[in-house]
């Protein structure tokens, strides 16, 4: 058979009439074809054909000339039609048409497909979708199919590890190939988007045959989410159900007609017949432009679905630690019983299945590490933590390592020696505290002692452990009153906020004094002495030779001076209301308190206004727009010199930390005045353009929570691992001499310390691999105490035990931490563009080890890291890490803080923010459970503006605010139950709390609120934000992680671009493709 094209015919010769489309003809459908290969038979008569895109090839040409063209047999050759057509055909608005699985050499079924009318109306040029419209017509709506089976989100059984993949899948079927139009051959959007093609290994294309222009390749085996048959998890045809793990597949479609109305037609409506008569003129096309992916945002994963799943599963029982796996996540309100392993409040591994080499972990991408919280509160269903006091011997200790005595030690020789479980050294056990052992080793006393059972307990330390004689912690409160603090209401305030964190609540720590101190261009301090009726002044105007004048009486009982510190505080405002001093001395206060807390230890509050100009520690303005995003903006990160780090060494030397509240009108120069609560352990706070009306009550707030919370002083933190591990790196706020010990100048229940763990050596697959911190601290009242956390986790050779036992909460918090300490050397592009490789890097790799068999079209997300690409988003919207000249430098610097000292949990609502609907609450919701405590809440809707119903109300919070979300559309009746008034239109958006009302919905309201805000219950600053009404509605979208904001992307497309990443890693190296497109 001559495979050879007919030869062109001569002069004069009349031209045959072209043969019709193969869609016009039975049986003439012919498949995309890659160049050099042949079409397949033509199909049996009565089958019904598939829509191509081919038109007979111009005289004189052949399949060698043309690479859009493939002869077969006799036939006259067909090459692609008009791109232009191409384009106009296939883009149609509203596209809804799904194709059946076609296997090969089988006739089609006919059901889905297009009456032979419509088929011949695919060849008319209707205009492109997006493209303008002619006169007279109008483009159709999108409107997508209704979906044969809902997905839902569930949790897989653990039973293998294709079962641990994330289930989710797309409502519409891909359309067939050569939907898209493609951009003219050669052109540069033709080089992009071929870049944009990933074909298989197997494929033409990878072997190095060219395909087709604007065609997929064709391979042995069917694509994924072509036409044949449909590959195991992925969407069934029109009209079959949806069975099996679903699988996501991200790819870029263009939109289908969703009737026949969108097809072009001819003059009287008649449909235009293939040849071309009656077409009417061609429109214009519109620019090229890559198709937009077509994935139901209902279906991603999210931290909703997630955190409801392991909410209901420690709701029914509570978890015992001795589990060592399946640890409830950082969200999740559990109870914990000790057995053996510390409580996941004090300690959280990245992973519970450590790999036994190096090797191994590398090949992951996983993070090694931990983030250890020792003071951490418990719940109130849970044991405290028990004391233990062995007398001036002190605790038993490996005499290798200094390991404590903990459950996972093994006693030998009859109960005369112990193992060691971290260096494996042999000890001998002291007289008094021997004991027999049972039948399988272990002491008979073991349940009776504490430290042989629970794996978190606090010894009392004896005299080798006290430096300086402990004494009980004083709190210094020193209050900016220059003229700017007092415009603004900050002075005001402050003394609220102080009176009412010693008097309103359940007030100070046991056994904690309190000074407070005033300045300006002068520092003032005051006597608080029970013995006095009112405080009395001293003024230091010589700040540079600066002094405390005051002996007794500058710290003093806050219950027994109480009628002295009240008379104070009610008195600041209007003692500085006629100041209009500007220049505050900030550095002169904090050698002042050095010299008075020096012996003593304690804690300094600051608030501050404005940049320090004067007197020691004084700075210049140094901000310039010009560095804002580019290379050089991180020199703006750096100290302007070292006067408050060397100081904030000697508070760490002292036991003093300091808390740094700010009020910032102007900049201020936080990446310099941040190190007195970096470096001290302390915390960071700010409220730029603050308001004394706006954002008082949240003020109040975070100082009462600081206040109340269990305070630890001059501590030191240290971490022992097993053989084989070492810890590389310590984040968080904190001060090291040594590579060993943390020192910590204050601990609170919410200091977090995140640690990154190296390998040393081999570890032994057969043993489980030790953890324990130990925190050497001073109590509030004075007691020196060494708490003690210990965790052990089995050791595997499993890539696949390794992502089932990953946690990706700690993983990101600890990513996090380890961001932000490199943004100080390094351009915020680069470490973007490392957060997102980082996320690719083990994705890729959970694919290459756990998933190789599956299509290359899905992407097969990890049950445990599922979530990954959403808090990676999410880290890549902070303003710590995020581009763009619009965000103030401080602003940088206080979310550089703030990720720097978070603990997993509220990384977690810093990551995605909790918005709960109240504008539907049904039963018990809003209301206390009895069993738990807790108010009963409803299920929280995503971080999506197009999940917000119009017609409801919404509390939104995640960094501390509350912000209530009225719908255009909203029920009066509910506006009048809730907030006291009958319309939209009359909300009073100035007020900051949420009124007391005696209906039944506003105690719901309020009591959803405080529970959302446990820390904050009852004080914090209220935004109410009204849809279409309010400019404050452009910041409260871009708190809505999902969309598209902040310069990047939104969620479903950012999963996109990780999805190709991931695709390039796993197949065949060849040209290097383009990365991120966000800055």
């Amino acid at each position: 058979m001559n495979n050879m094209p007919p030869p062109p015919p001569h002069a004069g010769a009349q031209r045959p009439p072209p043969p019709p489309p193969p869609s016009s003809t039975p049986g003439a459908a012919r498949p995309p074809m890659a160049g050099g290969q042949r079409p397949p038979p033509p199909a049996p008569a009565g089958s019904q054909p598939l829509p191509q895109a081919w038109s007979p090839a111009p005289p004189g040409t052949s399949g060698a000339q043309n690479p859009g063209m493939v002869s077969q047999g006799v036939n006259p050759p067909y090459r692609p039609i008009p791109q232009q057509q191409q384009q106009q055909q296939f883009q149609q608005p509203g596209a809804s048409t799904q194709l059946p699985p076609r296997p090969p050499q089988r006739p089609m079924a006919p059901q889905g497909f297009p009456p032979q009318q419509q088929q011949q109306q695919l060849y008319q040029g209707a205009a492109p979708y997006g493209a303008p419209q002619q006169s007279g017509q109008q483009r159709p709506m999108y409107a997508p199919p209704p979906s044969q089976s809902q997905p839902q989100q569930g949790h897989n059984d653990v039973a293998s590890l294709t079962q641990q993949m994330s289930g989710m899948a797309m409502n519409q079927q891909p359309p067939a190939p050569g939907m898209a139009a493609s951009p003219p051959p050669g052109s540069q959007q033709n080089k992009q988007r071929t870049r944009r093609v990933y074909p298989t290994a197997s494929s033409p294309a990878a072997a190095g045959v060219p395909p087709v222009s604007g065609y997929p390749p064709v391979s042995a085996m069917q694509m994924p989410g072509y036409p044949g048959t449909c590959a195991p998890g992925y969407p069934s045809p029109a009209g079959a159900p949806i069975t099996g793990p679903q699988t996501f597949v991200p790819g870029a479609q263009a939109p289908m007609p969703s009737s026949s109305a969108a097809y072009a037609r001819g003059a009287g409506g008649a449909p235009v017949s293939p040849s071309g008569a009656g077409r009417p003129p061609q429109a214009q096309p519109a620019p090229y432009e890559p198709p937009k992916p077509r994935i139901d945002p209902a279906q991603m994963p999210t931290p909703i679905s997630v955190h409801m799943h392991d909410q209901e599963i420690h709701d029914e029982q509570p978890y015992s630690t001795g589990l060592k796996t399946n640890v409830p996540l950082a969200s999740t309100n559990f109870t914990a019983i000790d057995d053996g392993n510390s409580n996941p409040r004090f300690i959280r591994l990245t992973m519970y299945s450590v790999p036994h080499t190096e090797e191994l972990l590398k090949a992951t991408q996983l993070p090694l590490g931990m983030v250890v919280q020792p003071l951490a509160d418990l719940a109130p269903t849970e044991e405290p933590v028990k004391l233990i006091d062995f007398g001036e011997e002190g605790p038993i200790r490996c005499m290798r390592c200094k390991t404590y005595i903990n459950p996972y030690m093994v006693f030998i020789n009859g109960g005369k020696h112990f193992v060691c479980n971290i260096c494996r050294h042999e000890n001998e056990v002291p007289d008094d505290y021997f004991c027999n052992l049972d039948m399988v080793g272990r002491r008979l006393d073991s349940q009776a002692r504490p430290e042989l059972h629970n794996g978190t307990v606090e010894f009392v330390a004896t005299k080798d452990f006290i430096a300086r004689e402990p004494h009980p912690a004083t709190f210094v409160f020193a209050i900016d009153v220059t003229w700017g603090a007092v415009q603004n209401g900050m002075v005001a305030q402050a003394a609220a906020a102080i009176k009412d964190a010693l008097y309103g609540g359940r007030g100070l720590p046991v056994g904690v004094k309190v000074a407070i101190i005033t300045y300006d261009r002068s520092a003032h301090f005051y006597g608080l002495s029970p013995s006095l009726e009112q405080a009395q002044m001293m003024v230091v105007p010589d700040i540079h030779d600066m002094f405390v004048p005051i002996h007794e009486g500058f710290a003093a009982d806050p219950i027994e001076s109480r009628h002295v510190i009240e008379g104070l505080l009610d008195s600041l405002p209007s003692m500085f209301v006629q100041n209009r001093t500007a220049e505050p001395v900030l550095g002169a206060v904090v050698q002042a308190v050095h010299e008075a807390l020096r012996t003593s230890g304690g804690k300094l509050f600051a608030f501050h206004t404005a940049l320090p100009t004067f007197g020691p520690g004084s700075l210049k303005q140094r901000d310039d727009p010009k560095l804002h995003n580019t290379d050089k903006e991180r020199t703006l990160y750096e100290p302007q010199d070292s006067f408050y780090r060397d100081w904030a060494v000697k508070l760490v030397e002292s036991g003093i930390s300091c808390n740094l509240y700010t009020f910032p009108s102007a900049p201020m120069d936080l990446a310099t005045l941040s190190q007195l609560s970096t470096v001290t352990s302390g915390e960071l706070y700010s409220y730029p353009g603050f308001d004394g009306k706006r954002d008082g009550r949240r003020f109040a707030a975070d100082l009462r929570a600081d206040v109340e919370r269990s305070y630890g002083s001059n501590a030191v933190l240290r971490i022992r691992t097993s053989d084989g591990l070492r810890v590389d790196e310590h984040y968080g706020n904190l001060f090291m001499r040594n590579h060993v010990d943390v020192e910590l100048a204050g601990v609170t229940s919410d200091t977090a310390i995140g640690a990154l763990l190296q390998y040393d050596g081999r570890l032994d697959e057969k043993q489980d691999v030790y953890f324990q911190a130990a925190l050497l601290y001073t109590t509030s009242d004075g007691q020196r105490r060494i708490r003690v956390h210990n965790i052990a986790v089995p050791c595997t050779t499993l890539i696949g035990a390794m992502f089932r036992n990953a946690e990706v909460d700690t993983s990101m918090n600890l990513i996090a931490k380890a961001a932000v300490t490199e943004a100080l050397s390094q351009p915020l592009r680069s470490i973007r563009e490392r957060l997102s490789d980082r996320c690719v890097q083990i994705l890729t790799a959970y694919r290459r080890n756990c998933a190789a068999g599956s299509p290359p079209g899905q992407l097969i997300l990890p049950e445990a890291f599922k979530l990954a690409p959403l808090y990676t988003l999410s880290l890549l919207k902070s303003p710590a890490i995020r581009g763009g000249a619009d965000v103030p430098i401080d602003q940088r610097i206080f979310h550089m803080c703030l990720l720097r000292q978070l603990s997993v949990r509220k990384s977690m609502d810093y990551f995605y923010p909790t918005i709960v609907p109240v504008h539907a609450l049904t039963g018990n919701q809003g209301e206390i459970d009895e069993k738990t405590g807790l108010v009963v809440l409803p299920t929280f809707a995503r971080a999506s503006y197009t999940m917000l119903d119009p017609a409801g109300a919404y509390l939104l919070t995640g960094d501390g605010s509350l912000i209530m979300w009225l719908g255009r559309q909203v029920p009066a009746q509910f506006l009048q139950d809730a907030l006291g008034v009958p319309s939209l239109e009359q909300v009073d958006i100035m007020q900051h709390s949420l009124p007391e009302l005696d209906s039944a919905l506003n105690r719901k309201i309020n009591a959803i609120a405080r529970q959302i805000l446990p820390t904050r219950a009852g004080f914090a600053s209220l935004q109410i934000i009204r849809q279409g009404i309010d400019q404050a509605e452009v910041q409260f979208a871009t708190k809505l992680i999902e969309d598209r904001n902040s310069d990047n992307m939104t969620y479903v497309d950012y999963v996109c671009a990780v999805h190709r990443q991931i695709q390039v890693e796993v197949r065949p190296k060849g040209p290097v493709e383009p990365k991120w497109s966000y800055n």
